[in-house]
């Protein structure tokens, strides 16, 4: 890439959606896909992402008093069989091993050698094997409640998959709680939904909308499934994180009991929560620009990137020695708790080709130092909220002590941002023809960016989701939790509704 092209990634958004997304994922160096279809491989610079992303959750959920464990990553087909539900909502996404050990077939090749006595379905999620290790565990009310988490793979066989929104295999976290009251379970999967949201918006500066799904679209065998939903930049909703209330329908299918206090035996209730790699595509698809990735300094895998400018040897000592020095100095600041992660890029390549590739994988800060800024004892910034040819010289001790407040102000700007383009493309619609005319874009040459989030009654009606379904592709994302009821009536059979839900096309 060189410093004359106008920008990094082509098309841009507006031309071609999709396709400027994987552009954006292979220049941020992000993951690629693998051999195995429906498979990606998360490169270093993703998995530094999703590894921040860890850290900081984890951090979270042990202060909830949530502890890690692990289970198996092979179910037996008769767990998943237990809960009727749940196993018809993920069955056209089970992959299931049939066969154990190879042998030769004779012809040069391998083949399948002894069939298992019963086949195992590989984990699309772990409530089941999860439910049949709590029922050993749980004994009385004195070992509720049980908070347990697992980081950890799954396998969900999709037919149409796109690298981070939808592979065959990703990683996520999924909590699985028991609890001895309807109340306390319920209230510990709104306390995780709380926290996805605040986790979501202040470290990945994506404002989200936190709801209760239709029954419709709840998650397989749940009571409630409750969601915060966010706006990507073609308009549609991304599912970013979901938090179920189980009831005591997995503790019945796998026995789950307890001795309460009066000595009588009761089923306990449950919840299960998740988020996924899938947040690294709503940071894409939220911040992204033509010129690439842009990462909030809060999971961002290094804060600045120093680029040494050396044109002449005789420059090359003295600029490296100014550069291990600014690096020192920084990494000796704290942003967000943390030391300030510094990557000083000593490659011998031209300057134009590296401050590119820094740019699209959106680091939030570049400095390029060259001997007139060894002279004047300064740095030439580059911030990615801002244009890349923006660049502005800072004395060094001063960009030094602001650092921690830079990253701030970028943290800060990227949430105000995304939040205005949700504001500008959010409406309340009270006709049918309205809610038709805002999903059905005129523009030929951007047929996948239009519409947004329509704020608009609905009367019950099944029937209706999915005719919106088949029609526009439009789904009811949530019922919002935080925004005031407001009774009215459902623009397309006259039904009486007490508030307006949020409608929008998903991924």
């Amino acid at each position: 890439m060189t410093t004359q092209t106008e920008h990094a990634i082509s098309p841009t958004r507006a031309e071609d959606y999709p396709e400027w997304y994987q552009q954006v994922v292979r220049a941020a160096d992000l993951a690629e896909n693998a051999p195995v279809r429906g498979c990606m491989v998360i490169k270093p610079w993703g998995y530094a992402i999703w590894e921040n992303i860890q850290r900081i959750l984890d951090a979270k959920f042990r202060a909830l008093g949530v502890r890690n464990a692990y289970f198996p990553l092979f179910i037996p087909l008769s767990f998943l069989v237990k809960e009727a539900k749940h196993v018809e909502g993920f069955a056209k996404e089970c992959a299931v091993v049939t066969h154990h050990r190879l042998e030769s077939d004779g012809q040069g090749g391998l083949r399948p050698a002894a069939p298992l006595e019963e086949p195992l379905v590989v984990r699309p999620t772990s409530e089941t094997i999860i439910g049949a290790m709590f029922a050993k565990w749980v004994q009385s009310y004195r070992d509720l409640p049980l908070l347990i988490n697992q980081w950890a793979n799954v396998v969900r066989w999709e037919m149409r998959p796109r690298l981070f929104l939808r592979t065959a295999e990703f990683l996520w976290q999924e909590g699985h709680t028991v609890h001895a009251t309807a109340e306390e379970a319920m209230a510990f999967a709104r306390t995780i939904l709380d926290l996805y949201a605040e986790f979501v918006e202040e470290y990945l500066a994506i404002p989200v909308i936190k709801g209760e799904k239709t029954e419709s679209e709840r998650f397989p065998g749940a009571v409630a499934t409750f969601t915060i939903e966010a706006m990507m930049q073609d308009r549609k909703a991304l599912q970013a994180g979901t938090s179920h209330f189980l009831g005591q329908n997995f503790a019945k299918a796998s026995e789950i009991k307890f001795l309460g206090p009066t000595g009588r035996e009761e089923y306990a209730w449950t919840t299960s929560w998740g988020v996924s790699t899938r947040l690294i595509g709503g940071i894409v698809m939220t911040h992204g620009d033509d010129d690439g990735l842009i990462v909030p300094p809060r999971v961002a895998p290094a804060h600045v990137a120093i680029l040494p400018v050396i044109h002449k040897e005789e420059h090359k000592a003295s600029v490296l020695e100014f550069c291990h020095r600014v690096k020192a100095e920084l990494e000796a600041q704290k942003f967000d708790g943390q030391p300030v992660r510094v990557e000083l890029d000593t490659r011998e390549m031209r300057g134009g080709d590296k401050v590119w590739e820094w740019v699209k994988k959106g680091v939030p800060v570049r400095l390029e130092i060259g001997p007139r800024d060894v002279a004047q004892d300064a740095v030439c910034l580059g911030r990615r909220d801002k244009p890349p040819r923006h660049r502005e010289t800072v004395p060094r001790s001063q960009f030094v002590t602001e650092i921690s407040n830079l990253l701030a102000e970028i943290q800060s700007n990227l949430l105000a941002r995304a939040k205005a383009f949700r504001q500008q493309h959010t409406v309340e619609i009270n006709s049918r023809e309205e809610f038709y005319d805002f999903f059905t874009s005129e523009d030929p040459e951007s047929p996948e960016i239009h519409g947004g989030f329509a704020l608009c009654h609905w009367g019950g009606d099944l029937e209706v989701e999915e005719k919106l379904k088949e029609d526009l592709q439009v789904s009811i994302r949530c019922i919002p939790l935080d925004m005031p009821a407001e009774p009215g009536r459902c623009p397309f059979t006259g039904k009486p509704s007490p508030r307006r839900l949020v409608f929008a096309k998903a991924y």
